[in-house]
C-alpha cells in the first residue's frame, strides 16, 4: 500500500489542478457547515482548533512519509524551511485561531461568505507578487462571482460584528499565506507543504494554549467532544492535502475562485438543516457562482495553455 502511494503521482497540469481545486471547494463547503457547529460544542475556539489541526497535521506528516521521496526531503535549503515556517504561522496557526473564533459568534453562511472573497484578495496580490495576468473576461467573471455570493447570502442575513472581522482578518492572511505558498510550492512538493504549515502552526498553537493557561482545557473533553475533533480534523486534512495539490498546478487566482463554489454547498446544507427551501435568489446566486467559476478556471486554463505553445 505505502509503496502504491510512493509511486502514485498526479499530473502537473492546470486541468488537474482545476479539478483538485473542485475538490477542494465540496470539502470546503461542508467542513464550513460542519465547524459552524463543531466549533460551539466545545468550551473553547483556541482548545478546539489547536486539536483539530493537530489531528490533520499527524495524517498529513502520515500521508507525506507514504508519498514523498526521502530525497526531496534532504533537498529543500534553510531557506525554504524558513518560508515553510512562515506558512505555519500565517496560514497554519493564527488565522485558524482567528476564525474560528469568530466563527462562534458568526453565522455559517456569514462566515462563508466573507473566507470565500478568498479569491479578491488573492487576486489583488498574484497580479503584482505572483506575475499572473488577468485579462478583462477574467475580471468581469470575478465580479460577478461577487455578485453570486451576495446573492446566496442576502444582506438581511448578514450581520457585521466582532465575529465577522475576526474571519475578515484571518481571510486576508489566508490571501497572505497563498502568495507565499504558491512561491515555495514551485520547488518543494505539495505533501510537505501541506504538512509543514499545520505542523509548524500545531507548535504556535499548543505554545498559545499553554500560555493562555488553556491545556487543561482538554483533559476535561468528553467523547462526544472528541469526535467532533476528529471528524472536522480529518476534514481538514483533505482539504489541506488537495488545496496545496491544486495550488502546485494552477494559478493562485484561478484556484482561489473555484474554492468559492464551496459556498452554495454551504448554503445548501443549512437549508437542509433548516428545512426550509432555498430561495430564489440565492438559487439565481449559485447559478452565477457556478458560471463565473467555471467561467474562471476554463479562461486559466486557456491562457496556461496558449502559454505553453508560445513557449
Amino acid at each position: 500500500m505505502i509503496r502504491r502511494l510512493a509511486s502514485f503521482r498526479i499530473p502537473t497540469t492546470t486541468g488537474w489542478g482545476v479539478g483538485l481545486a473542485l475538490v477542494t471547494a465540496l470539502i470546503s463547503g461542508v467542513s464550513i457547515f460542519t465547524n459552524g457547529f463543531a466549533v460551539k460544542q466545545l468550551p473553547d475556539a483556541a482548545v478546539y482548533t489547536t486539536l483539530k489541526n493537530g489531528v490533520a497535521a499527524v495524517l498529513l506528516l502520515a500521508l507525506a512519509g507514504a508519498t514523498v521521496r526521502p530525497a526531496a526531503v534532504r533537498a529543500i535549503r534553510p531557506r525554504e524551511w524558513g518560508w515553510l515556517a512562515v506558512i505555519g504561522v500565517v496560514g497554519g496557526s493564527l488565522p485558524f485561531v482567528l476564525f474560528f473564533t469568530g466563527l462562534a459568534q458568526a453565522s455559517a453562511p456569514s462566515a462563508a461568505f466573507i473566507q470565500k472573497t478568498l479569491f479578491i484578495w488573492v487576486a489583488v496580490l498574484a497580479v503584482p507578487l505572483l506575475g499572473e495576468r488577468l485579462g478583462w473576461l477574467q475580471v468581469a467573471a470575478l465580479g460577478v462571482l461577487l455578485a453570486g455570493q451576495a446573492l446566496i447570502v442576502q444582506p438581511a442575513g448578514i450581520a457585521w460584528g466582532t465575529g465577522e472581522t475576526l474571519i475578515a482578518a484571518a481571510t486576508l492572511l489566508w490571501a497572505v499565506e497563498t502568495i507565499v505558498a504558491r512561491r515555495v510550492l514551485r520547488t518543494v512538493p505539495s505533501g510537505i507543504v501541506g504538512a509543514a504549515r499545520l505542523g509548524f502552526g500545531l507548535v504556535v498553537l499548543v505554545a498559545y494554549l499553554a500560555v493562555a493557561g488553556k491545556l487543561a482545557v482538554v483533559a476535561g473533553l468528553a467523547p462526544d467532544q472528541w469526535r467532533w475533533v476528529i471528524l472536522t480534523g480529518v476534514l481538514l486534512s483533505a482539504y489541506v492535502a488537495t488545496w496545496f495539490g491544486a495550488l502546485r498546478r494552477a494559478p493562485a487566482s484561478v484556484v482561489t475562485a473555484v474554492l468559492v463554489l464551496g459556498a452554495p454547498v454551504t448554503a445548501a446544507l443549512g437549508a437542509i438543516q433548516g428545512g426550509g427551501a432555498i430561495a430564489t435568489p440565492a438559487l439565481a446566486g449559485q447559478a452565477l457562482v457556478l458560471l463565473a467559476s467555471g467561467a474562471v478556471a476554463v479562461l486559466g486554463v486557456r491562457r496556461r495553455v496558449q502559454a505553453s505553445a508560445r513557449a
